[in-house]
């Protein structure tokens, strides 16, 4: 799933480097633009299809594979224990850090963030050491992370948001327009549990397409999501004074 989700993200940056729309590849299948997004966004591209993209943007599939592979060498999937506790320990430094992840600009982080323009450019300084970013000409960032960047399981940063922000996040009723709370209990055997859990990995990738899809559109059209998927064997408290001994 892993080599599949950096296959179809080498595939966007290659039409938009040609300029290529989604109207485009929808002509060349024959399909509509909804039924071409919905392929990126599952990432359930056939052979057949995915040649086809390929010739439209007059490459074959080696290609599109040695682009990849390429991109791989030059960018990063996670950072070391000791680079997460730096960020970590520094919560400005980890602000900029989420704002670079999520594509902001410096002039963005520093028009919503009372962070100095010395200081920004002091952290990102920091990213570019720690090969996050890239820090080029006139403040701009260009980001060096891999598409399947994640934290380390159970380290500095996941535990800092779990630490931190947990009781902050699930402070609201979701009742409003933009909120959503789903919770399900079931009896689920180990298998199942395995097959549930690679299906919400799968969402977490179609959460990130979107998201990609959405970097064309303006600033101020595009709001702060979080989206928490947890699935753990787990029963309530509440009722273990309940339960036979």
């Amino acid at each position: 799933m892993a080599q599949t989700s950096l296959l179809v993200a080498t595939l966007k940056q290659a039409l938009k480097a040609q300029g290529k729309t989604y109207a485009d590849v929808a002509q060349r299948l024959e399909l509509s633009e909804a039924s071409v997004k919905r392929l990126f966004s599952e990432q359930s591209f056939s052979l057949a299809r995915l040649d086809q993209v390929c010739q439209l943007l007059g490459m074959e599939i080696s290609d599109l594979v040695q682009q990849m592979s390429d991109q791989q060498k030059t960018r990063i999937s996670g950072l070391s224990l000791e680079q997460e506790r730096e960020i970590a320990a520094d919560p400005e430094l980890l602000l900029v850090t989420v704002c670079v992840l999520n594509h902001w600009s410096f002039a963005q982080i520093l028009a919503y963030f009372t962070v100095s323009h010395t200081q920004c450019i002091r952290h990102l300084a920091t990213l570019d050491r720690l090969r996050l970013i890239e820090l080029q000409l006139n403040n701009r960032i260009k980001l060096r992370v891999a598409p399947n960047f994640t934290w380390q399981e159970n380290g500095p940063i996941q535990r800092f948001f779990q630490e931190n922000l947990a009781k902050e996040f699930f402070n609201s009723r979701f009742d409003q327009t933009q909120e959503c709370l789903l919770v399900a209990n079931a009896m689920l055997s180990k298998n199942s549990n395995g097959l549930f859990q690679r299906r919400l990995q799968q969402l977490i990738h179609e959460f990130d397409a979107v998201a990609a899809d959405d970097r064309g559109l303006s600033f101020d059209e595009r709001h702060g999501c979080t989206l928490v998927l947890a699935m753990r064997p787990w029963r309530y408290g509440l009722f273990d004074g309940m339960r036979r001994r």
